[in-house]
């Protein structure tokens, strides 16, 4: 019972930090949204990285895939648009879609499973090391190219955030 309502206390506390953030951002640009994303996720990796519970393991990687799949599906459906049409720019995008293509198929090997041992961790480790690799490409080729370009990035930002809460509500 005092781990249960020691697990539900650090989960309203997350919960709690996660929309403070949220609120912080709301009306920041997009590429501010989107390396808050990055920032989320690398935290709930480093969580799971630390745990040994296998509850809260499954909690943390269903966290890490409901964000990795929000984000992934608001970059494609506004932002990688946007950024093509002013830069003209196909081939960071290419490699960015390719990207999120791997990261799907390993998010579906691993949403909604019991990690049990070895290969389930290794799937979430190297999920990890890709993200990195995806976040290191975007905040140091991408965004800076967008930050300089004439992309309306409070408008993408404001259209992001909509649909990032309309995909969090589906997805409950």
């Amino acid at each position: 019972m005092v781990h249960l309502t020691s697990r539900l206390t650090k989960q309203l506390a997350d919960q709690e930090i996660m929309m403070q953030t949220q609120s912080d951002i709301k009306h920041n640009n997009a590429i501010s949204l989107l390396e808050a994303d990055h920032q989320a996720v690398s935290v709930l990796f480093k969580k799971y990285e630390k745990t040994t519970d296998s509850a809260d393991k499954k909690e943390l990687v269903s966290k890490i895939c409901s964000e990795l799949s929000i984000h992934a599906q608001v970059e494609e459906e506004i932002f990688y648009p946007q950024f093509k049409i002013a830069l003209g720019d196909t081939e960071l995008i290419a490699e960015a879609i390719v990207e999120h293509s791997t990261l799907k198929d390993l998010i579906a090997q691993v949403e909604g499973k019991e990690p049990d041992g070895e290969m389930f961790d290794a799937k979430i480790k190297v999920m990890s090391e890709y993200v990195q690799h995806h976040v290191k490409e975007e905040e140091g080729e991408m965004f800076p190219k967008a930050k300089k370009s004439k992309m309306d990035l409070e408008k993408i930002g404001t259209e992001i955030s909509a649909r990032k809460t309309e995909l969090k509500k589906t997805k409950k």
